[in-house]
């Protein structure tokens, strides 16, 4: 069963290390830290992905500025509390890593599988240069009774698909994480500049025969806790 649930959030992406390691969290003695990765796109720009990493995984070598690796693991999601009001934080959970020569070697540096449960209802939009757009939120189990919450963009004919679709319907989709800067304006006039990070879908079917009671606890977690600011 666990197995399962490990294989509804699938990662891998490549890219050169930017930042130094920082001390994130400590869970029953061990340490997690953080990093930023450069991970490149088929065009010449790139994204900035944050990663997380057990100690235990950098027992003989740990990831440096410059160096080029290979990243397997999970997207994940935790809630940031603050004055300001609730956070969803998003990183790619580390569950091996691989330093690699040159990133030309890497057939595809950024992919991501997910299965999940829509818990809010997609919302399809046109942007001023006339793409369609539809925003999803999945909830992607995890176990020990745990979900992360994965904010995903679908395109095209994808965005026109997503808009039929309801809480609670199970979906598969493929693609990868991107980082997207936008400004945000407080009650002071204060503009400032931040980092989103979400999924970009390339792939979604939709899983026939998904339980109605999985159905009913993605709507009540909806209601009772999720607070995405």
């Amino acid at each position: 069963m666990v197995e399962n649930l490990m294989e509804n959030n699938v990662v891998t992406i490549s890219g050169k290390v930017v930042s130094s390691l920082e001390f994130s969290h400590e869970v029953y003695g061990e340490g997690f830290y953080r990093f930023m990765l450069e991970v490149p796109r088929l065009s010449e720009s790139s994204d900035i992905i944050p990663v997380t990493i057990s100690e235990r995984l950098m027992s003989t070598r740990r990831p440096e500025i410059g160096d080029t690796v290979l990243i397997e693991g999970q997207f994940r999601s935790y809630n940031s509390y603050s004055p300001e009001g609730n956070k969803l934080i998003l990183t790619v959970f580390a569950r091996e890593i691989k330093f690699i020569e040159d990133i030309k070697s890497v057939k595809n540096p950024n992919q991501i599988f997910l299965n999940g449960y829509i818990c809010k209802k997609p919302v399809y939009r046109t942007t001023p240069f006339g793409r369609e757009i539809s925003d999803i939120l999945l909830a992607v189990n995890r176990p020990y009774n745990k979900s992360d919450y994965i904010p995903c963009i679908s395109w095209g004919r994808n965005a026109r698909f997503s808009e039929g679709l309801s809480v609670g319907d199970n979906i598969k989709i493929w693609g990868r994480i991107q980082s997207r800067e936008y400004q945000k304006k407080y009650d002071s006039g204060e503009v400032v500049t931040k980092v989103a990070y979400e999924v970009s879908v390339s792939k979604m079917e939709v899983c026939t025969g998904a339980s109605s009671s999985k159905n009913s606890a993605i709507k009540q977690t909806n209601q009772k806790n999720l607070q995405n600011t």
